[in-house]
């Protein structure tokens, strides 16, 4: 697409006409339609190619190219299947493509208001092009990166791409450029923001992709840096058992030429039975099924998946970085305190446009409408006002400056009616918002009486006022103590509103000698569950950074509160971020890793603090809810949007999406997370130690000069089916319990840790030693190798459904457990042994696994070896409890019950 307009510089036309209609329709051709680039999407084929791109797969290959040539049919067919189930689950998994640049485009879809031909015409967005000159007011979407021409009380919410929650006023005599940040571009408006307020008019300079919009977008429809976390550790866990596999390969070959017993054709068949019985083929699906099963689990906790391996990532994450606005605060301005004049400090208690709550003086008594002096002070905050509030739908709705609209809510909360306090003054002027005057204000009649209300900064009131109102009536006013009580009020982090009243005769609109009626403190108050979920998230190891676009000490205030910094903290902000960007990547993580809250971030230096606290070894993950925080959340190792009031670009860019904006529920979805990756621990605990004992197997074998104790197709039948069942089931374990009261994993630990190892080398040890003993007392008692290997077979199958019970927990007596806490499993135990069984009497079947029926007799024999690993594993774990608790071995994240 061909929109940048800053290609050719666009020269103002001085008549203001607009574009004629020929050079609207050559720009349209030259620069091209209004609108985003859809990223491109990989198609299934492309998919399903990647998902042979692994380790496994290639020796997997090898194998069955191998069994075709030597003529062993049945085994290479079957690891072919093998693969193809495999490559299914895989592009299953990986379908769920990204829409973040379709939802950025929805945004800017619409109708706009433009002259063509000095005619003012409606045009759809997408045909907007630079040159341009648009008609803005109240409610529109600007559809286009906007130098402002002229401007009339004209104020833009801007947070979806600052973060900065106030409205913005506008005026086209300021002066920025491309330096300048972009929240301080008093003359621009940019793409889609909204118009509180106000009108103007302005020349488009940039459209699509040119557009702050179309830039965030690059950045959000890019490749993501952050691989999942998970992701990270199954690659390495993949390279590590791939490599053990080639060097046990090696060695059983090496340990076979030197026997000298074996041909060529035996030695090639071992060793494709070795491949077989240790890669572990049954991990894709019981990984993905542990995922899926945590997503729903996640999704009664109000916490929807968009991409299957974000499941994990959250559980992983060691640091959130927190958007402020609207995901640790409310997103509605709310007027927390009141000061008159004389020193009386009212406090005000709810929050949001919903009246509920109170107005509270001393030792916390309510507040009633008599007090003379604050309802002086509320009714002029609903007189000089612009906004509406109503009771609608079950609910208040409002429409308005969030200012205004916070002075209707505290009239609701002192019992005053609005539309009455409207009605009994008839309205002569309306003095709106202008950035330069810094207040607003409304002259009204009142019988044969002039009475001006205003409102805005305490600077511009206190110049206005000579008086001040006490409930003494009006004194002269004492400025030293009420610049006193607003520096106090605005150290703390308050936006902070002076309100004034003037009666006069009739004809006198000056805004002069006025009655100075008090001060508001606003604030966009916290979330009431934003505490208790900071400490969870303390408790669990996990740290919080406040990362937004708002003024520096309102960031601060909010982060003391919430506990996240020391009153004596330094707050980092963009400019200083700026600054340490020009000494190099050192200056910026020596600036960015200490701090835990940062202001006045514009988009792409979100994304630079994440990128520094990844480099320095955290899972990050970026919570937010507006364009602004879309790059940082594409960044981050996990994206978390909020769903009610997050914008559908956040959406679409986040991997999971908090449905009730409750920063609690991310801490539910990080205690399922870590319970997610803890059955991926047994899960593979389960099939390497599977694995393990079948090398330990092959290698008695050699070293006692004994054929191949199982065949290829046998040991697939094996990993794929006859244990196959309980690895799925597995992945069902509910939680432990004290998922979240411990410290996160290291992002350095690998998911084949050594505890892993160690039960590993317990358990295949004595299932391979088991295993070996039995197949060659079978060969010594005169059996056949069929009957030797069958029985061997049933051997394994027995000791897969003990492993599999055992594995529930890693810590835990499996008699300490439960047993109907996880049905799948109790049912995929017995599943699994008849299954083995029922293929024993299936024609065919039995025929390429080489297995036949075996006795009573033979098969209580059996269970009985199989029996034996139950009480090796419960020692195990006995001695493990015994040098946790002695502080020995490891902080491990399961408890130990």
């Amino acid at each position: 697409m061909n929109s940048a307009a800053s290609e050719q510089p666009i020269t103002p036309d001085p008549a203001d006409n607009g574009l004629s209609n020929q050079e609207a329709s050559e720009r349209l051709e030259k620069y091209g339609y209004n609108q985003l680039p859809a990223p491109p999407m990989p198609g299934v084929l492309e998919l399903f190619a990647r998902q042979f791109l692994s380790p496994f797969i290639y020796i997997l290959l090898i194998a069955s190219v191998v069994s075709f040539a030597l003529g062993q049919h049945p085994s290479g067919v079957f690891i072919l299947i093998v693969l193809l189930i495999n490559a299914l689950i895989g592009t299953v998994q990986e379908f769920s493509a990204q829409k973040a640049a379709a939802a950025l485009k929805q945004m800017m879809k619409g109708t706009a208001h433009v002259l063509r031909d000095g005619q003012i015409v409606t045009v759809e967005v997408e045909e907007i092009v630079p040159g341009d000159v648009v008609l803005l007011s109240s409610g529109d979407k600007v559809p286009a990166d906007i130098q402002l021409l002229s401007a009339s009380s004209l104020a833009v919410d801007e947070s979806m791409l600052t973060g900065e929650s106030l409205a913005v006023a506008k005026n086209a005599g300021a002066a920025s450029d491309d330096s300048t940040p972009l929240t301080e571009r008093g003359d621009q408006c940019f793409a889609g923001s909204i118009i509180t307020h106000g009108r103007g008019r302005g020349r488009v300079i940039a459209t699509a992709s040119d557009t702050q919009l179309g830039k965030i977008a690059q950045g959000v429809t890019g490749k993501t840096s952050a691989e999942p976390p998970l992701m990270i550790r199954i690659r390495k866990f993949t390279y590590q058992v791939a490599f053990g596999i080639l060097v046990a390969i090696a060695a059983l070959a090496g340990l076979m030429i030197l026997d000298g017993g074996y041909s060529v054709e035996d030695m090639v068949l071992m060793t494709i039975g070795l491949a077989v019985s240790v890669i572990p083929e049954g991990l894709p699906a019981a990984l993905t099924v542990a995922l899926a099963i945590g997503m729903t689990r996640m999704a009664k906790r109000n916490v929807i998946i968009r991409k299957l391996v974000a499941v994990e990532a959250l559980g992983s994450c060691t640091l959130i970085c927190s958007d402020k606005t609207g995901t640790l605060t409310v997103n509605e301005l709310t007027i927390r305190k009141v000061m008159l004049p004389d020193g009386r400090q009212f406090d005000v208690t709810g929050e949001g446009v919903a009246p509920g709550g109170e107005i509270t003086g001393h030792a916390g008594a309510q507040v009633g409408p008599d007090q003379d002096t604050l309802r002086e002070l509320c009714i002029a905050g609903v007189l000089a006002n612009e906004s509406h509030l109503d009771y609608s739908g079950g609910e208040w709705v409002s429409q308005g400056d969030i200012v205004d609209i916070a002075f209707l809510v505290m009239a609701k909360k002192l019992g005053m009616s609005i539309s009455d306090l409207r009605t009994r003054q008839e309205q002569v002027a309306l003095i709106p918002y202008e950035s330069e005057k810094a207040y607003s204000g409304v002259v009204n009649r009142v019988g044969d009486q002039t009475v001006i209300y205003a409102k805005g900064s305490p600077e511009k009131m206190l110049a206005m006022c000579n008086r001040m109102a006490t409930t003494d009536g009006s004194t002269e006013i004492d400025k030293p103590a009420l610049e006193n009580q607003f520096t106090g009020l605005a150290s703390r982090g308050y936006r902070i509103i002076a309100l004034a009243k003037k009666t006069s005769s009739p004809g006198d609109h000056e805004m002069a000698d006025m009655v100075f009626l008090g001060m508001v403190a606003m604030i966009d108050p916290l979330r009431h569950e934003a505490f208790d979920a900071i400490e969870k998230c303390r408790t669990g190891g996990i740290e919080v950074a406040m990362v937004t676009g708002d003024h520096p000490a309102t960031a601060k205030s909010i982060a003391v509160e919430l506990g996240l910094c020391d009153a004596d903290a330094t707050v980092v902000t963009g400019p200083m971020l700026d600054e340490a960007s020009t000494r190099g990547q050192e200056a910026v993580d020596q600036l960015i890793r200490p701090a835990r809250v940062f202001a006045r971030i514009e988009p792409a230096r979100k994304a630079q603090i994440v990128d520094s606290f990844m480099r320095d070894g955290h899972f990050v993950a970026v919570t937010g809810d507006g364009v602004n925080d879309a790059p940082a959340m594409r960044q981050a190792h996990a994206g978390i949007a909020m769903g009610k009031r997050g914008t559908d670009v956040a959406k679409e860019t986040a991997d999971l999406i908090v449905t009730d904006d409750n920063f609690s529920s991310i801490v539910a979805g990080i205690e399922q997370g870590r319970v997610v990756y803890n059955n991926i621990r047994k899960v593979i605990g389960l099939l390497v130690a599977t694995g393990f004992s079948a090398i330990l197997l092959f290698f008695f074998c050699v070293l006692a000069g004994l054929p191949m104790p199982m065949i290829a197709v046998q040991l697939l039948w094996l990993n794929l089916v006859a244990n196959g069942f309980q690895d799925v089931a597995l992945a069902f374990e509910p939680k432990e319990g004290g998922e979240l009261s411990v410290k996160p994993r290291s992002p350095q630990e690998p998911v084949f840790d050594k505890h892993i190892i160690q039960h590993v080398l317990v358990v295949g040890s004595w299932m391979g030693l088991v295993a070996f003993l039995n197949f060659q007392w079978t060969l010594e008692q005169g059996q056949s190798i069929e009957e030797a290997r069958n029985l061997t077979l049933m051997l394994m199958v027995l000791f897969g459904n003990i492993h599999a019970l055992n594995s529930r927990s890693e810590l835990r007596s499996l008699f300490s457990m439960p047993l109907l806490s996880n049905p799948f499993l109790m049912l995929a135990v017995p599943l699994a042994q008849l299954a083995h069984i029922g293929a024993m009497y299936t024609p065919g079947l039995s025929d390429v696994l080489q297995i036949q029926p075996i006795s009573m007799e033979e098969w209580l024999q059996l269970l009985a070896f199989a029996m034996s690993l139950l009480a090796v594993e419960e020692l195990h774990k006995m001695l493990i409890r015994r040098q946790s608790q002695k502080g020995s071995l490891i902080d491990h994240p399961i408890s130990i019950g």
